[in-house]
């Protein structure tokens, strides 16, 4: 739900690049390619990442490539959901999603023409540790500086007009109200707040009705001014520009936002109760989700827990919980598993969709391929076929300036090693089996996991189902 909610913040720049990119674009599309020798390159030696921070405190990112005329920037605040408090539920997507809607005494049409006009794609993107925005634009001076005008307008001059403020807020209602009927949503949701009770990971980013409800224009403005600073900022840069170029963007975006705030630090997580939760609905299959909280952003059993996941659940047909499920006994069209690392630890999550009749079943086989994987860990030949696809399928990770740019954002905004995707090969490559299943061990009890069931009669137990 959050993800189908949140993407209401991009929809005009997604209708920019799919309708309304001039010709311009189209040319360059043809000449794609072109970046692929730098960044292949990239992947068997040193990423030359700069960095520094501005005089206000913004931390910069910066990777020079003029291999295209392109420019793509991203910029980060710690402004993601977790900073909602539950009475305030959605405001810092709404925030968000509003900064574009008018600024500096531009209505939200003239930001999306003047974007637009000379070739560029504007967005908003937002999860439950960072919200921001990202620029594509031709780096060539008027459509370079016409694109970073409205752009520094839309972070700096956040207008939050009322009238589109009731507008947007009756499109957002809208919404979560249609995802509260889907089962899908319905799941995600219960699945986080079983997972974090009442940890702000628990809030959905898309917020609650009644929550989006009561946000007023002065609710906007004082979460703006507390989050979108300056020291609360992360700018990466990836293009066809020069250093001196890129400190002056970085001075532009930057230099007048509003004072810093200190940021409180978010609460340490938890682990949850064993429970089992069904949610009555009269879908045809039985939507399920199970997990923990997992690992957090640059935990040292991030690349353990990576390639052993690519063999429970996250290797697609490679993957146990896919042959087991799938192949062998043909209980669900999918089944997968993933880490989601963030500040503090993200959801270790598996997922399914089985008919009604089959869930206990599936539940069982789910449980039994868990618990036999934290074990045991994976066999020799599974380890490598799973390094194997890590370290082959690497130079696709950073095949375009814009991956480098959203890798430049989490190093930033984590603190990660500017190193990190140097190191990447040789940190998958020498994941040994005894590595795998120690992390596994230390992060997973198949014993202690919540489950979360939409579908069916909806009876609901603390402790029930033990397969």
């Amino acid at each position: 739900m959050s993800e189908r909610l949140v993407s209401l913040s991009n929809m005009k720049a997604e209708f920019n690049e799919d309708a309304k990119l001039n010709n311009t674009w189209r040319v360059l599309g043809s000449l794609v390619l072109c970046v692929v020798p730098f960044v292949f390159s990239a992947a068997h030696a040193a990423l030359p990442i700069q960095h520094w921070q501005t005089d206000k405190g913004a931390r910069v990112y910066f990777v020079e490539n003029h291999d295209l005329p392109l420019l793509d920037i991203s910029i980060d605040f710690a402004a993601g959901s977790s900073r909602d408090l539950p009475a305030t539920s959605g405001l810092a997507n709404l925030t968000l999603h509003m900064m574009d809607q008018g600024a500096a005494g531009l209505s939200d049409d003239e930001i999306s023409r003047s974007v637009a006009d000379v070739g560029a794609v504007m967005g908003g993107h937002l999860d439950r540790d960072r919200a921001g925005f990202s620029l594509r634009t031709l780096s060539s001076e008027r459509e370079r500086q016409q694109s970073l005008a409205v752009l520094t307008k839309v972070l700096q001059q956040p207008d939050f007009p009322e009238p589109v403020l009731v507008r947007e807020k009756a499109r957002i209602i809208a919404a979560l109200k249609e995802a509260d009927t889907q089962p899908d949503s319905i799941a995600d949701k219960a699945f986080y707040a079983a997972l974090y009770g009442s940890h702000p990971y628990a809030m959905q980013p898309a917020g609650e009705v009644k929550t989006v409800n009561t946000l007023q224009r002065a609710d906007l403005s004082a979460f703006y001014r507390t989050h979108y600073t300056a020291g609360n900022a992360v700018i990466a840069l990836m293009g066809d520009i020069s250093r001196a170029q890129a400190e002056v963007i970085a001075q532009q975006l930057s230099g007048n936002l509003p004072p810093t705030v200190e940021m409180p630090v978010l609460p340490e997580i938890s682990q949850p109760a064993d429970m089992v939760q069904k949610i009555s609905h009269p879908a045809s299959q039985s939507h399920i989700l199970m997990g923990v909280p997992g690992v957090q952003r640059g935990a040292p059993d991030f690349f353990p827990l990576l390639v052993g996941n690519y063999v429970l659940g996250g290797g697609g047909f490679d993957s146990r919980l896919t042959r087991e499920v799938r192949e062998k006994r043909g209980l669900a069209y999918s089944a997968y598993s993933y880490f989601m690392p963030l500040r503090q630890e993200g959801p270790f999550q598996i997922g399914l969709q089985t008919k009604k009749e089959q869930t206990d079943e599936a539940i069982k086989i789910v449980r039994n391929v868990l618990q036999d994987f934290i074990q045991h860990g994976p066999t020799a030949a599974e380890l490598k076929q799973a390094k194997n696809n890590f370290v082959g399928g690497f130079p696709l990770r950073i095949d375009s300036n814009k991956k480098i740019v959203e890798y430049l954002s989490v190093i930033g905004f984590y603190g990660l090693p500017l190193t990190y995707l140097d190191d990447f090969v040789a940190n998958v490559e020498k994941v040994t089996l005894t590595d795998v299943r120690q992390a596994f061990a230390r992060h997973l009890d198949a014993k202690r996991m919540v489950l979360v069931v939409v579908g069916g009669n909806g009876e609901q137990s603390p402790s029930a189902d033990k397969q």
